[in-house]
């Protein structure tokens, strides 16, 4: 599952998203609320954890622009603000949960796991294609029934082809959703990970269903034609 990070304090991003990756979650950062509310409107996320003191755009202006563009991500406030006043003003204005800082991990967690849960019962939580299936809340993957065992970036990778099944993705737009940097034409990583996840969900099996779009990056798809 994906999930949006808008915070401007840099240590605290990093420590958002080191800990969910961990837990297997596909983590984007965005540092300001301008920023933050074009991904959160144009980008598919499973849940948005949003700050209140942003620079160019504080979270309750974000979070009204979100809710009244019909924006129904589960949206996680989490601030220093952490007055009753604050908590019902962001409640009212659209947020699903408040949570102050300084926190627990482990109870931010658990809400994260709340509010997917509550969204994911609005729609199907297992994503399939052919006889791949891939469980977004388990993390559990399989094909003709049998267990893959993949890695957290493996399993990122996995969920973002299925969910963009039969489109061709580039090395570029795969950088910038799994590892959250900029294409370095220098680097293979991409190239590297298509090979682990491949070999992991494809060999032994006569129907190949990741291929590469020679000169254009790779799809996820169940015929081989580009």
């Amino acid at each position: 599952m994906r999930i949006l990070v808008i915070e401007d304090e840099k240590k605290v991003a990093r420590f958002l998203r080191q800990g969910l990756e961990e837990e297997r979650y596909a983590v984007e950062i965005a540092s300001d609320g301008e920023r933050g509310e074009a991904l959160a409107s144009a980008e598919g996320y499973d849940l948005i954890i949003l700050d209140v003191l942003l620079p160019k755009k504080d979270g309750f202006e974000v979070l009204r622009s979100l809710r009244a563009k019909s924006v129904k991500t589960p949206i996680l406030m989490l601030t220093a603000k952490s007055s009753t006043e604050d908590k019902v003003h962001g409640l009212d204005t659209g947020a699903d949960d408040y949570l102050a800082k300084p926190f627990a991990f482990s109870e931010l967690l658990a809400r994260v796991r709340s509010l997917l849960r509550r969204g994911a019962s609005e729609k199907s939580t297992v994503l399939t294609l052919a006889d791949l299936q891939l469980d977004t809340v388990t993390h559990k993957a399989t094909r003709s029934g049998k267990g893959i065992d993949l890695t957290g970036k493996e399993y990122a990778l996995l969920e973002y082809f299925m969910r963009n099944a039969d489109r061709v993705l580039t090395r570029t737009i795969l950088s910038e959703h799994i590892w959250n940097y900029n294409f370095d034409t220098g680097t293979n990583i991409v190239d590297v990970y298509i090979n682990h996840l491949r070999s992991k969900i494809d060999d032994g099996f006569d129907k190949k269903l990741l291929h590469t779009i020679r000169g254009v990056g790779y799809a996820l798809k169940e015929s081989a034609q580009a």
